[in-house]
């Protein structure tokens, strides 16, 4: 664990004077032993995986406020974490499709991001205590980085990629069939979404950014309240929603945003270019005089 405290300086800064000798270096590299992981092989045991590269495993518990300040060539585990999303999202897709290939792909989708949510995630990093080991700078070891569900499910999949690259594609699926498969069982007997989660996992994949909820109108007597909540990306509304309490009314604009969100990625064609500048009069005299195919008379009947 680190050797940080949050009231103070460094614990090793009262050492005697003679530790001063000591060369920069040699200084340096035992701090950054000293506040890394403590106990790998025990992660390893809850994993169930032993590393043949166990400098993965570090890097992937390596948050980027420790290598800010400890610096000295460290690498952080944003790539990992990179790389252990889409590792994810391919097993876990894998799994719903081997539970029933009867699902529609709007399901399978929102499934999905309820399983690979922050909220998901983050409890089964719990699960394995993996906050503890994490290699964290000052500043997120004394807001108590350890336990924030967002740092908490980044470093799992930092280590899920780390496995991948240990391992590869057909060992982590059986590892996360295992570990997730419970998971992907609850959300399928329930055959409900969290709509809310699976908003916030869209948007964060989207945007990099969380929704917003606003409480736009109250109505009725204390005991009867209805509360009408607006949901946005940034500026922009995406649902407006109603219920008995904030929280009904929160999901049901959740749900309507997410529905919004997938209307708008399935109405945009495989074919089609990202929308760009309007075209010159060169360039609209040149579509115009270009043969009707029979998609152009498809797009001119819809």
């Amino acid at each position: 664990m680190s050797a940080l405290s949050c009231s103070g300086d460094e614990t090793d800064r009262s050492e005697p004077p003679a530790a001063s000798a000591e060369s920069a270096s040699a200084a340096a590299a035992r701090e950054v032993a000293a506040a890394g992981p403590f106990d790998l092989p025990a992660l390893e045991s809850q994993l169930a995986h032993t590393f043949r590269d166990r400098e993965l495993l570090r890097t992937a518990l390596r948050h980027k406020s420790f290598v800010n300040e400890k610096g000295a060539g460290l690498t952080d585990n944003e790539r990992l974490e990179f790389l252990g999303d889409a590792v994810l999202q391919l097993s876990v897709t894998h799994l719903l499709m081997e539970a029933g290939a009867e699902f529609s792909e709007g399901s399978l989708s929102l499934w999905r991001s309820q399983v690979v949510s922050e909220a998901s995630l983050s409890q089964l990093a719990r699960q394995i205590d993996l906050g503890q080991y994490l290699s964290l700078g000052r500043g997120e070891e004394c807001s108590g980085g350890r336990s924030k569900p967002s740092l908490l499910a980044d470093a799992y999949e930092a280590v899920i990629g780390a496995v991948y690259l240990d391992t590869g594609f057909e060992y982590v699926l059986r590892l996360l069939r295992r570990l997730l498969g419970p998971v992907v069982h609850k959300v399928l007997q329930t055959s409900t979404v969290d709509f809310k989660s699976a908003l916030q996992e869209l948007l964060q994949r989207r945007e990099k950014i969380r929704p917003r909820y606003e409480v736009v109108d109250t109505s009725g007597p204390d005991h009867e309240k209805t509360f009408a909540v607006a949901v946005y990306c940034k500026d922009t509304l995406l649902g407006t929603a109603s219920g008995r309490s904030k929280r009904e009314a929160e999901h049901r604009a959740a749900a309507l945003a997410v529905e919004r969100l997938q209307l708008e990625t399935a109405a945009r064609s495989p074919a089609e270019p990202p929308a760009r500048p309007a075209a010159s009069a060169e360039e609209t005299a040149a579509i115009a005089a270009e043969p009707i195919t029979e998609s152009v008379r498809m797009r001119g009947a819809s």
